[in-house]
């Protein structure tokens, strides 16, 4: 099975996954499980970086489509694989709003070190990378689960503490960059000059790109990350967007008129 695991990822791309024992991982929202019709026993757990080249001022993440719709795509596949071994089997995809911790689920799966910015640095993909995974019903042993590796931390350098434009990393603020432009309503007028003095109209990065590890980023090779890309965020652009098309967009979440009033921050209303 863990063959047949290895070739699924190694065909969309992915290289790094590890399989667990649901016993070895912490389990942090029981009420997402509970509402399964099955008892979890078993999860297999991997990164898929995002990296596909610089942009100018929205996130790195946020130049693609919507990650969640990349997450959903490989934990179907996940399961189509999975139910032909053990058709008998239950399983359930998730990606962030999993009822595990999925950083710890990753240390432990030896797919990367914590940051002091608190994400996965992978060896290869730096800390460019989400993280989805798939439970099962499926005794860990019968899919080739590993023993759980020890957690390990970067380096400490600082680079990321220093880089953090509101301090919150080094517990002088109150919200991160990336927190304040996703924050719905009106903002503080010391939010709006940090939004223009760093040029973002959706999130941060500056911790990241601040990491030795993400010196020279290797790019994603999952196609996805490379469709209908951008590099740069207008309100030209955005007003041209359909509903569908911008519901598929990594920024939708919050809303289009929390969008709206990122760009105005940085440009103007020009209605």
């Amino acid at each position: 099975m863990k063959k047949a695991l290895k070739k699924y990822f190694s065909n969309i791309g992915i290289e790094y996954f590890a399989v667990l024992d649901y016993a070895d991982l912490r389990e942090t929202n029981r009420r997402i499980i509970e509402r399964e019709s099955f008892a979890p026993r078993s999860i297999i757990i991997y990164l898929l970086p995002y990296y596909s080249g610089p942009t100018e001022n929205i996130s790195l993440y946020a130049a693609s489509l919507d990650y969640h719709l990349a997450i959903k795509e490989i934990n179907d596949g996940l399961a189509v694989l999975l139910r032909e071994k053990f058709p008998s089997s239950h399983l359930r995809g998730y990606g962030d709003h999993s009822p595990i911790d999925e950083r710890h689920a990753a240390l432990i799966g030896g797919l990367g070190i914590l940051g002091d910015n608190g994400l996965i640095i992978n060896e290869k993909y730096g800390s460019f990378v989400f993280i989805g995974d798939v439970v099962t019903d499926i005794d860990p042993k019968l899919i080739g689960a590993e023993s759980p590796e020890e957690y390990r931390r970067c380096e400490g350098c600082g680079a990321c503490l220093k880089a953090c434009p509101t301090g919150i990393l080094r517990g002088e603020g109150s919200d991160c960059l990336s927190a304040i432009t996703q924050r719905k309503g009106e903002l503080t007028d010391e939010e709006c000059d940090l939004m223009r003095k760093q040029n973002t109209a959706w999130g941060c990065d500056l911790c990241q790109t601040a990491c030795p590890h993400n010196k020279s980023p290797n790019k994603t090779p999952v196609e996805f990350f490379y469709r209908e890309r951008i590099c740069c965020l207008t309100r030209e652009l955005l007003d041209s967007m359909s509903d569908d098309e911008f519901k598929g967009r990594a920024f939708a979440w919050r809303g289009r008129k929390t969008v709206e009033r990122n760009l105005d921050i940085l440009y103007g209303n020009n209605d």
